[in-house]
């Protein structure tokens, strides 16, 4: 959605909000400069300090003054398009409104909808903001093409590394950016629910030993959560809450479901320091009397789980294009930019236990969907390090 390619920035005058952990916004700003591109960045927490290039501009504010001090920040230096990560922190949504007010382009980077070796970058929004076709037959129209791709590699530690930075950094300046809310706490203490997942891990990667084998004798289908806190729950869905999306879920599958059928829930790997709904999910299907037929997982191998499943219910995850890749029908229960007619199905949750066999998704459709994101929405990249191509804007 973001036309011409790394040339439509030359001359730009660009102003950079805040960017993903770590220093790609630094990346970015090196390699917006080096297009021909004027270059202007803001910082509101100790930690986008620590990673922003030299010259950044600090708003110090409370939220209520921020409007005026984006207002003021456009005039003066011109600006012609706002890039930022993440279209629904409570800043950046103030931002995009006011740039769509004065006429102002938007860039939007987030995660991938291609993982793992890509990332994504929009003009007005990703996810349910997305400015993307939502009709099939669009799609079918699209010239399939293939791009060669440098693989990310592993960027777990890079992405670690980052993090503890960022939080020491914001931590030891808290009192020079003292109005920022974060949208987790953002305190070196938060490494100890860091350090309480990693023992999860180790505990269920034991207390999970065999499950797999065991899943891949029943027929189930699949649910997997996302984290508490996801933007996909909280504004693209009619959820307020994960545990909200588990009793709707549970609830359709007891009065719907046959009974030979298995519910599988899957814990998000990123949620693992924060809940566990073990205790809760289980309280839930006891009430219903499905108790037997509702398995809690964490660690298990996903592209197996999704490859045997009868069916996927989600809210709205990158899950669920890999369900559309291995050909599992697929039930959105929230926004998503692949909810199309062909390869999810339309129905009611209700339905799609017993519908599901039918719902299967169109290899053809869901091949030209992905070569149309490729082309139009994903950098070859990663947030967390660079890859051999000079420039970010290269892997377009």
């Amino acid at each position: 959605m973001i036309k011409g390619g790394r040339d439509q920035f030359a001359g730009q005058r660009v102003l950079l909000l805040q960017g993903p952990i770590g220093p790609f916004f630094s990346w970015l700003s090196r390699d917006l400069r080096e297009l021909g591109a004027h270059v202007w960045k803001v910082d509101f927490n100790g930690g986008d300090w620590l990673f922003s290039p030299c010259g950044s501009i600090s708003f110090t504010g409370t939220s209520n003054e921020w409007p005026n001090f984006l207002r003021i920040l456009l005039r003066r230096y011109k600006i012609d398009i706002i890039i930022l990560f993440g279209d629904c922190r409570s800043l950046h949504r103030v931002a995009c409104e006011i740039a769509r007010q004065n006429s102002i382009r938007i860039g939007v980077f987030e995660e991938g909808y291609i993982r793992p070796d890509f990332i994504t970058f929009e003009q007005y929004g990703v996810n349910g903001y997305s400015q993307i076709p939502r009709s099939a037959g669009f799609y079918r129209d699209v010239i399939l093409k293939e791009k060669p791709v440098i693989p990310v590699g592993n960027t777990f530690w890079y992405g670690a590394l980052w993090c503890v930075f960022y939080y020491v950094a914001s931590a030891l300046l808290e009192t020079s950016f003292p109005h920022y809310q974060h949208h987790r706490p953002l305190t070196v203490l938060e490494a100890l629910p860091w350090i309480r997942s990693l023992g999860r891990k180790v505990y269920y990667s034991i207390k999970e030993r065999g499950m797999l084998k065991y899943l891949l004798s029943k027929k189930y289908f699949f649910v997997p959560l996302q984290v508490y806190n996801d933007v996909q729950i909280s504004i693209h869905s009619t959820f307020k809450s994960i545990p909200e999306f588990i009793v709707y879920v549970l609830d359709s599958f007891a009065h719907n479901a046959d009974p030979q059928y298995y519910l599988v829930i899957k814990h998000h790997p990123m949620d693992r320091a924060y809940n566990e709904y073990g205790k809760f999910i289980q309280t839930q299907a006891q009430l219903l009397g499905i108790e037997k037929r509702v398995i809690y997982i964490h660690d298990q191998h996903l592209p197996t789980l999704l490859h045997h499943a009868c069916g996927v219910v989600l809210v709205n995850s990158t899950v669920g294009l890999s369900a559309l890749y291995h050909g599992t029908p697929v039930k959105v229960c929230g926004t998503a930019i692949y909810d199309l007619e062909g390869l999810t199905f339309q129905g009611p949750l209700n339905q799609f236990w017993k519908l599901a066999v039918s719902a299967k998704p169109n290899k053809e459709l869901y091949d030209r969907l992905r070569s149309y994101l490729i082309e139009h929405t994903q950098i070859n990249g990663s947030f967390y390090k660079r890859l051999p191509k000079k420039n970010i804007f290269d892997n377009m």
